[in-house]
């Protein structure tokens, strides 16, 4: 597609110094771009790169005032990152829309409902009762249970599995090889120490504006439903178990295990290979960072770090003894070689 920095600007209300009918037909990294590219300037450590880019057009934030000529177009928004972001989400709406019908071979069950504008893509399937709402795409070779409802705007990327009785809610995102409402890790020990499957008869709910990452699996609760509230992003290959609850706007990180029945408050940000235990409770706006790993229920606006997790602030204290411990050890030797000497 081909868009020129007059039309650019339209879309993002801002304004064009240059040659406005320059035309870009491909995004690309500041220090990288080319002609015909589109690339964007907001973290102030790349401003050198403004002045050597060949990108066709770049966007800025309004208050830039460039200190040597340039060789490209520019574009004055309020916030450039935000900008090209908006600008990216408009690009991959317009791509994906084209997308419409239902390829062969496929399969739709005769007792699904679907809304307008459906794709369904090549090898996808779709189960008994299921209802699908407008402009729903699912890509090839994904999966969609019995009895799921999908809400309108959702895409299902190649190879992503939505169980049985989930319910996923408007513009979300599931990824490729994401699977959202498989068994909860449910088995009970008998007399003989054998472990004995317990049913997991719940059902998983995304509520709107939830991303589900690449490899990321959600898991059915026991009995009533694990639930993302609205907003909630989660990165690739996390694990989400039976029963948990997300709170609205919640983001969380690669790698990121949380165990069965935990709550997590609504604004929290979780780094990437944190490991929360089952049954806690997280409150709100909580920060934890990577690597952390916690075993108890957090209050609100915590910060945390550490294996257990403990205060950030108290963690990075404790740090600056830890990394002088070879040389206390040191002191407290020669302390005792004096005394001894005495």
């Amino acid at each position: 597609m081909i868009f020129t920095a007059s039309q650019i600007a339209g879309i993002l209300k801002g304004e064009v110094e240059g040659n406005p009918d320059i035309a870009v037909h491909k995004l690309a990294k500041i220090e990288e771009g080319e002609q015909g590219a589109l690339t964007f300037l907001s973290n102030p450590k790349y401003t050198p790169h403004i002045y050597t880019t060949k990108a066709s057009v770049t966007i800025v934030n309004k208050d830039f005032i460039p200190e040597h000529s340039l060789g490209t177009t520019l574009i004055k928004v309020e916030d450039a990152y935000e900008s090209f972001s908006k600008l990216l989400e408009y690009y991959d709406k317009v791509k994906n829309d084209g997308r419409k019908g239902i390829e062969n071979p496929s399969y739709i069950s005769e007792s699904a409902k679907y809304g307008k504008e459906l794709y369904l893509g090549a090898f996808a399937y779709i189960g008994s009762n299921t209802i699908l709402g407008d402009n729903v795409k699912i890509f090839p070779n994904a999966y969609v249970g019995d009895n799921a409802i999908l809400g309108d705007n959702v895409q299902v990327w190649p190879g992503a599995k939505i169980c049985s009785e989930s319910i996923v809610g408007n513009n979300c995102v599931i990824h490729s090889s994401a699977v959202v409402g498989s068994d909860g890790f449910g088995f009970a020990p008998n007399k003989k120490g054998e472990f004995t499957k317990i049913p997991q008869t719940g059902n998983v709910i995304l509520e709107d504006n939830v991303d589900v990452g690449t490899g990321t699996t959600i898991d059915r609760a026991t009995l009533g439903s694990t639930i993302l509230r609205k907003g909630v992003k989660l990165d690739n290959q996390i694990q989400i178990a039976h029963n948990v609850e997300i709170g609205e706007h919640t983001v969380i990180a690669a790698q990121t295990g949380v165990a069965g029945s935990t709550k997590i408050g609504k604004h929290c940000m979780i780094g990437g290979q944190v490991g929360i235990v089952g049954h806690i409770t997280i409150g709100d706006r909580v920060r934890i960072q990577a690597q952390s790993g916690v075993g108890r229920s957090v209050k609100d606006d915590e910060v945390l770090q550490g294996s257990p997790a403990i205060n950030y602030g108290d963690y990075n204290k404790s740090y600056v003894h830890f990394k002088n411990l070879s040389k206390l050890d040191k002191r407290v030797n020669k302390l005792e070689k004096t005394n001894d000497s005495e």
